[in-house]
């Protein structure tokens, strides 16, 4: 996907790509404390155990670890709370209705700035069994296997 013009990439969480089916993927915004901006400008965050959740007709972002800014006083924020994500009721309520009848989850693959603004991309997931798993990696391998052979051959 390419990116846009003012973008920058905090965290990127490649292993949603290896534990789901991703099927449709969109932006959301984020409610944030002033210090997590800071620490997350510092690059300072992991995605890696985060999903989104849909209750009483509001989006969280939960499992999102911000770790603490070094530079905070003692008002600094909680590394592990709850955050709201800013979608439109429509889409929110788009979201509830896919997870509630087809068992399907949200997860969170990137968090950047875009113009100055903390945003994640979720994407709407279905997990993958293990032999799914197992097959993306065997043809990861044999098309790796295949590129180094086709290298060998042109020189």
């Amino acid at each position: 996907m390419a990116r846009a013009k003012g973008e920058k990439l905090i965290t990127d969480n490649r292993r949603a790509r290896h534990d789901f089916h991703l099927l449709d993927r969109f932006e959301a915004g984020l409610v944030l404390a002033g210090t997590e901006v800071k620490a997350l400008r510092d690059g300072k965050s992991t995605l890696q155990q985060a999903y989104a959740e849909v209750r009483e007709g509001e989006a969280w972002l939960v499992g999102l670890h911000i770790a603490e800014y070094g530079q905070g006083n003692r008002a600094n924020h909680d590394p592990d709370r709850p955050r709201k994500l800013l979608l439109h009721r429509r889409e929110i309520d788009r979201l509830y209705g896919q997870m509630r009848e087809k068992g399907l989850t949200l997860v969170p693959t990137r968090l950047y700035f875009k113009d100055g603004r903390v945003k994640v991309e979720l994407a709407v997931a279905k997990g993958k069994d293990l032999h799914d798993k197992r097959r993306g990696i065997a043809e990861r391998e044999a098309r790796r296997e295949m590129d180094r052979q086709l290298k060998s051959v042109r020189r």
